[in-house]
This record gives structure tokens, sequence and C-alpha cells, in this order.
């Protein structure tokens, strides 16, 4: 297939219509998108598909999928890992990054759609998701990974996840403050975890073997909007190399040779948020020999093989696709969502010095 390069203005309908289609047709009556035929739900990738919907026009299905959400959550906010025909999968925890993204995609939906009855009625919902996260912030910045249903809060943090915790709590500040209700206590809970994120490296992955290796934790940081400007494009040409294997992807893995199509739309979003948009159109542009017929698209591709693998077309990798083509031609109200912060005008920036003195803490 020849390369896909896009500009603004010029959203693929034709080719990526039947990737929504695909995305809808894995949705099940009662509003869930499981991976795949068979597959489980989890969280983050259900909220993921969702808005690979409101992209797509699908705006009824969108708020099914929001709304089996919220029949879901527990009690105390949060959702447990992953569910599978109408019951709960795993019940050993629920994962911050999961919970949090419930905010990213409710924001997401308002800004395609600007219906305001939907975000007044996914207001106590997206409140609850934010407490519940909160709750796990540690007092040096960083946001436990899981509460774990056995042993308790998991004292350890992830980079890609609390990178995908700092949007979540933008949006979720934005969504406060349209609907004018409190952020303060908010914006500071950002304000630490940003700061630990950029400069406290040995605040994650203290517990278990370093994630280093894994490329979102390379392109994370900038796609969420932690990194910004000369820092971030420092950031991604410093491993470029580890990850990127031109005309094919982006790696999962530095050291494995496996590229897979999300982690490439995910790149192609973070360089269109550092500023480079001609490497992002270049990374998008080589993906779709990954397209099936269907409109879905294959996880990854094994290049010294040349072979798919695993067999396997998830709902949010296709989601991805969607969302990476929005931000390259800007089509819908949200596609600048993950290339760019935005922060309501009127927030005013939490004081500095008790924050300084928590993330001296060790």
């Amino acid at each position: 297939m020849s390369r896909l390069l896009l500009s603004r203005g010029q959203f693929p309908e034709r080719l990526l219509r039947p990737t929504v289609a695909y995305i809808l047709a894995h949705q099940q009556s009662d509003g869930a998108v499981a991976w795949f035929e068979g597959g489980h739900i989890d969280p983050w990738d259900h909220v993921e598909a969702a808005m690979g919907l409101s992209i797509g026009g699908q705006w009824e299905a969108a708020e099914q999928a929001y709304a089996w959400l919220r029949l879901r959550q527990r009690e105390d906010g949060g959702w447990y890992a992953s569910y599978r025909h109408g019951a709960v999968e795993d019940d050993t925890r629920a994962e911050t990054n999961f919970v949090a993204y419930a905010a990213t995609g409710i924001w997401h939906h308002y800004l395609v759609s600007r219906d305001r009855r939907f975000l007044n009625e996914f207001w106590p919902m997206v409140h609850a998701a934010i407490e519940f996260v909160l709750a796990l912030q540690a007092p040096t910045g960083e946001i436990y990974w899981a509460l774990d249903s056995r042993t308790g809060v998991s004292r350890d943090a992830l980079v890609t996840g609390c990178s995908s915790i700092y949007k979540s709590l933008e949006c979720a500040i934005n969504m406060a403050a349209e609907l004018r209700e409190p952020t303060a206590s908010w914006l500071k809970a950002r304000d630490r975890l940003g700061r630990t994120l950029r400069d406290r490296p040995d605040r994650f992955d203290r517990t278990w073997e370093s994630k280093a290796r894994f490329s979102m934790d390379w392109f994370y940081p900038v796609l969420c909007g932690v990194v910004t400007g000369d820092a971030a494009r420092r950031r991604l040409a410093a491993r470029w190399k580890e990850f990127v294997e031109p005309g094919l992807g982006c790696r999962c893995v530095a050291d494995e040779p496996w590229v897979t199509v999300a982690e490439s739309c995910e790149l192609s979003l973070a360089l269109l948020a550092s500023g480079n948009r001609r490497a992002a159109m270049d990374v998008f542009s080589w993906l779709h020999d990954y397209r099936h017929d269907d409109g879905s698209y294959w996880t990854g591709y094994v290049f010294p093989d040349a072979a798919i693998w695993p067999e396997e077309r998830p709902t949010w990798t296709a989601a991805a696709i969607l969302l990476a083509a929005d931000a390259l031609t800007g089509a819908t109200g949200a596609s600048s969502l993950f290339t760019s912060v935005s922060l309501p005008e009127a927030a005013q920036q939490p004081e500095r010095t008790e924050q300084r003195d928590l993330l001296e803490q060790s």
C-alpha cells in the first residue's frame, strides 16, 4: 500500500469509515467494547475505543460505552482491571491510570459533540474517579499504580501510567471549570505529579524492573504534556534510533524487533505535541500496510520474520489510528487534545513552596 500522508483539513473519511465500523461491530449490546471478538474489556482500552467512535460520528454508541462504564463504577470511584461477558473477570486490582482515563474520554466526547447535557450527566462519574486516583497520590507526588484487592495499595509508580493520569487531570480540571466546580485541589495534585515526573525519576520503578526499555516510557511524558517545547524535542531525539524503525513504525520494546501500530500512532501524537509535524506525518504514513480488508489494524509486525504478530486486531488499535488521523487533520473539536496542553484561563497556579518541600522527601 502506498504511504498515506495526511494534511490539515483532509481527514481520510473514506479510508477510515470501515475502521469506525469495525469498532462499532465489536460493541456489545450493553455498550461494552471488547478488545476483539471474544476478548475482554478493560477500562482504559474501552475508553480508547469510545473515543474512536466519537471521532467517527457514532456519538450515541460512544455515550452507550460511557454509560456501561458508569454502571460498573465501584462505590469508591474505581473500576476493576477487566470484565468479560457482562461480569468482572479480574477483580484483583483497580489501576489508577485506567480509572483516571474516564475523564479523558468524557472530555474528549464533549470537545467533539459540545453536548453540555452529556458533560453534566457524567460529571459525578468523573469526579468520583479522580477522587479515587488522587487518594492514591504519594506525599512525593507520584500516584501509586493500583489498589490491590488483597494487599492494599501497590506503593510504586509507572512513568507511563502517571503521564496518562497527568493528561486525565488536565481533562478533569477543564470539565470542572466548564461546570463551575472547584478545581484548586486537582490543580495542586497535577502540579505535584508533573514536578515528580520531570524531576524525580527515583520515584518510579522502585520495586520492580525498570520500564525504560518500553517506548511508552520514552514518549508518554511528551504525549501527555508533562514535557514540552525544546525539552520534548530533546527527549524524543535522544532515543529515536532505539525505538523507531524507518518505514515500519515504533518498537514496543527497545530490545525486541517488533513494531506496534498503537504505539506508532501515539508516537505520532507525541511528535505533533513536540512541534515536529513532518516526523509525525511520516510515522503515521507507515502504518497502513498493517490494515486488514475490514478496516481494522493488526497489533504489530515482527520485522526479521516479516510476520504479523500477534494475529489480533484490537478495537483500541483501530481507535489509536482514528485519534492520530484526527490530530493530523484537525477534523474534530478534540483534534488537539493530545497535542497541546489547555487549562482554564481562570485557573490559578498553586503555591510552589509546599510542593518543593514535599518533593524533597524520599
